[in-house]
């Protein structure tokens, strides 16, 4: 079995910022293993059931093929290749040298439809093992792409070809790389599943991917974690950099105020920030005709990095959330944390506007273009007023009536504590890091994670830490519950600092599924563990 440290090597080393934190971890700590003692339980049964007994379902399992039989299928099979390899490249203006997918960043955009057969083979030309995950599909669990739950990873030299029907949601996903940091390469591109019976209701379509970028600019990635590793947590107070510097939640204010998130933005501050690959000197331009209707497919692909998105000129209706689709809302801006995707809707006004991404609580910025007469690009220091406009929130957002997940107690109530070591760059989950205990297989299928297919699982996300966490579950859609949401359908969730969100899905996808921080780096350090279907 591969581990989920691999890590890539021999990109161009420079200088990564970092900011500093958790001045009360330690107490946090003690307070939160008090808790638990004294509450005595993780895992709670609402309605019977064993939450340790029986057998793991392997992710190849009879129950797992017979799920996978199941889908609906369209008849049609999609076969494409796809190559990781170091390849050099243009980001706009500077040229460096990277991981890819068929030599581009991002990597190839693949759109399907509903019931399709994908047959996509990945060739690792890399020097290391690599895989490809692909993120919020409701898939089978042989096809995941998560080493150490859903498989193994692919060897230099090697190849896999992942073979699946598409699951009958259609949204907007993206594929990336599950093995150690190696999402903060170039190893990520854009899924889109399309509905072939639904009618367009917008003119154009575009994908805009985000992401925080270093690699060939600053430090590559392996390095930084071995910076933060090395650094500890202890180390790092007072070392400024990544985040804000106090205030109030909920103030909208730009880069290096406080915000939503709180002061703790990031562990990373990255040298660029990208859409579809490109920077802001010589941004993506997107070619579209006055009072047409543009469905914008946001998708944050970065590591460590929150961004607040906006249109300069523009109200942005959003109209789908992680693929799925919500009722309708309008707004000015709206953040997307790592691993989120949004859809957005706009109607094109007359001129040359930004399609701006800030990071949250952080210097620099990403920008594209949107292009509908003769004009300059604009300055991507002008940072248009729509940021500061209204909001979004999780509670703003209400699934539609059809994609609603049915009431029902749940079977099972499991809280998840999201937690840090006091002095080692260490993250954890109900206090274990992933891999804690090498060949022990209670470390990484704890029990209090052990499932039933056909149970209605809540999972509470409890953070213990002064930074806010997107935390991601493979393999499922989950429900976001009151207070946070109205059951806004999600795979990936923003638990703020010190906050707890409770979710709630069936389990009926079987097999080994990661739950994970989709900070890469939390996740390569520790915070990240695997909901287990057992007998």
């Amino acid at each position: 079995m591969s581990s989920q440290l691999s890590a890539p090597s021999g990109a161009v080393a420079g200088a990564p910022g970092r900011r500093g934190r958790r001045v009360l971890v330690v107490v946090l700590v003690a307070v939160v293993a008090l808790a638990a003692v004294t509450a005595g339980v993780v895992t709670r049964l609402a309605r019977g059931g064993d939450d340790t007994g029986g057998q793991l379902v392997a992710p190849s399992s009879a129950a797992v093929l017979a799920t996978e039989r199941a889908r609906p299928a369209s008849g049609r099979t999609v076969t494409r290749t796809i190559t990781a390899r170091p390849a050099k490249i243009d980001l706009g203006g500077k040229t460096v040298t990277t991981w890819t997918l068929d030599g581009t960043v991002p990597g190839p955009e693949l759109r399907v439809q509903v019931g399709d057969r994908l047959r996509l083979t990945l060739r690792n030309q890399l020097p290391v093992e690599t895989s490809l995950h692909w993120h919020g599909l409701e898939l089978r669990n042989d096809m995941d792409g998560a080493p150490g739950a859903s498989g193994s990873a692919i060897p230099p030299g090697g190849s896999f070809t992942y073979d699946f029907t598409v699951p009958s949601t259609p949204g907007t996903y993206f594929f990336h790389s599950h093995v150690g940091t190696q999402l903060d390469t170039g190893l990520y591109a854009p899924l889109v599943v399309e509905d072939s019976t639904a009618p367009r209701d917008d003119d154009t379509d575009a994908v805009l991917m985000v992401d925080d970028w270093t690699d060939g600019l600053g430090r590559s990635p392996d390095q930084v974690l071995e910076d933060l590793q090395a650094r500890g947590m202890a180390g790092m107070a007072g070392m400024g950099g990544a985040g804000g510097s106090g205030g109030m939640p909920g103030m909208n204010m730009g880069g290096g105020g406080m915000g939503p998130l709180g002061a703790d933005t990031g562990d990373v501050a990255y040298p660029a920030y990208l859409v579809n690959g490109r920077l802001p000197e010589q941004p993506y331009v997107l070619s579209a005709q006055p009072g047409q209707r543009i469905r914008l497919r946001l998708v944050n692909a970065g590591s460590d990095t929150v961004f607040r998105f906006g249109v300069g000129g523009h109200r942005l209706t959003v109209v789908a959330a992680d693929g799925r689709p919500v009722r309708p809302v309008d707004v000015d801006t709206l953040m997307v944390a790592m691993g989120e995707r949004y859809d957005v809707e706009i109607t094109a006004g007359t001129g040359v506007f930004p399609l701006m991404a800030a990071p949250e609580g952080k210097d620099g910025i990403a920008m594209a273009v949107l292009r509908t007469a003769a004009g300059p690009i604009p300055n991507p220091a002008d940072r248009p007023a729509e940021l500061n406009g209204r909001l979004l929130t999780y509670a703003d957002l209400h699934p539609t009536a059809a994609d609603a997940l049915p009431a029902r107690e749940p079977d099972q109530v499991i809280t998840l504590r999201l937690g840090a070591d006091p002095t080692d760059y260490r993250w954890t989950i109900n206090g274990r890091s992933f891999d804690d205990s090498a060949g022990d297989p209670a470390a990484n299928h704890p029990s209090e994670l052990r499932v039933h297919q056909g149970q209605r699982i809540r999972l509470v996300f409890q953070n213990a830490t002064m930074m806010a966490h997107p935390m991601h579950l493979h393999g499922h859609t989950f429900a976001v519950l009151a207070p946070t949401s109205n059951g806004v359908r999600k795979d990936t969730v923003l638990v703020p600092p010190m906050g707890t969100v409770a979710v709630e899905f069936d389990a009926d996808n079987p097999g080994q599924w990661m739950i994970h921080c989709h900070n890469a780096y939390h996740a390569a350090a520790g915070m990240m563990t695997i909901l287990s279907y057992v007998t």
